[in-house]
């Protein structure tokens, strides 16, 4: 009886581990196709090998199984756009609205919708989003503020940005994430090509020092430690600095780039891969248009 027990403890160890094993030695596509005239913009990856994509054309929300590149629309858009996009840990995925001046909030599992925020009537273009500890953190590319939709309910902040902030003609803030200390955050301006750390407080902003590094046509960003990735959608290229503890001062110290980039906007990691969708804004978009996702080693 105890040697049959030991057997079955083995067989069910065994069992357990052969899922894990199976997806370590699982070789995922370096690139996967996205569904015709989509026109990504937004990439969100949660906690294992899921990543979504928001469509400009109607908002739609479509879910990729990394280790195959398949996947399917899982939330059927509003008719207007979905740009920037990050999921929590609750499966809830957060949405900027582009010139719908709007964030949704979505169950990833149903593909239901939990909100809807109107965050400005005014000429806008609601552009992307980072999750903090108590916000999901929305920037505004025609506007010189930025959005606070509290994570657990209450009223919507919107916060003017302030200091070194500077409001020209064309797109101006895009990506954003926090800082590596996590007490401030970090918009990249895309015309100006200038990164700023902002008070989430107050609105005050400084120019981040890089040392003369510019980030024009800095959209995404995605911060790991205090390594931060900043997309330059036009320059097919993904700029890598290495920043001080609290996001004021840093170094460009690599360029990432790929042959299979057409003007990719955003970035999210999984493993050792930085995966971007092309947006082809410099291609006249049509409805049988082809869009992928590429996959670069960090």
């Amino acid at each position: 009886m105890f040697r049959i027990r030991i057997a079955l403890l083995a067989a069910a160890l065994v069992a357990a581990l052969v899922p894990a094993t199976a997806d370590a030695h699982t070789v995922f596509p370096k690139r996967f196709d996205l569904p015709p005239g989509f026109q990504p913009e937004g990439i969100a990856i949660g906690g294992g090998p899921t990543a979504w994509f928001g469509s400009r054309v109607d908002g739609d929300i479509y879910r990729v199984d990394l280790r195959t590149g398949r996947g399917k629309v899982v939330s059927q858009g509003p008719g207007t756009a979905t740009v920037g996009v990050k999921v929590d840990r609750h499966g809830r995925l957060f949405a900027a609205g582009g010139p719908s001046g709007t964030a949704r909030v979505i169950d990833t599992r149903t593909g239901r919708l939990l909100a809807d925020h109107q965050l400005t009537t005014a000429t806008s273009f609601v552009n992307d989003v980072v999750l903090t500890r108590h916000n999901a953190w929305f920037t505004d590319s025609q506007q010189a503020q930025l959005y606070a939709v509290p994570l657990r309910g209450g009223p919507v902040r919107t916060l003017p940005l302030t200091g070194d902030w500077e409001q020209v003609a064309g797109f101006n803030a895009n990506g954003i994430t926090a800082t590596p200390d996590g007490r401030g955050l970090l918009v990249v301006n895309s015309t100006t090509g200038l990164l700023h750390r902002v008070d989430p407080r107050t609105g005050a902003t400084t120019v981040v020092d890089l040392g003369g590094a510019s980030l024009t046509n800095g959209d995404g960003m995605l911060l790991l430690g205090r390594t931060l990735y900043v997309v330059r959608n036009r320059d097919n290229e993904i700029a890598v600095i290495h920043l001080d503890k609290s996001g004021s001062r840093g170094v460009q110290v690599d360029t990432l780039t790929s042959d299979d980039f057409d003007v990719p906007t955003t970035v999210a990691a999984y493993r050792d891969r930085l995966y971007l969708p092309n947006a082809r804004f410099t291609t006249p978009p049509e409805p049988d248009t082809p869009y992928w996702v590429t996959a670069v080693r960090r």
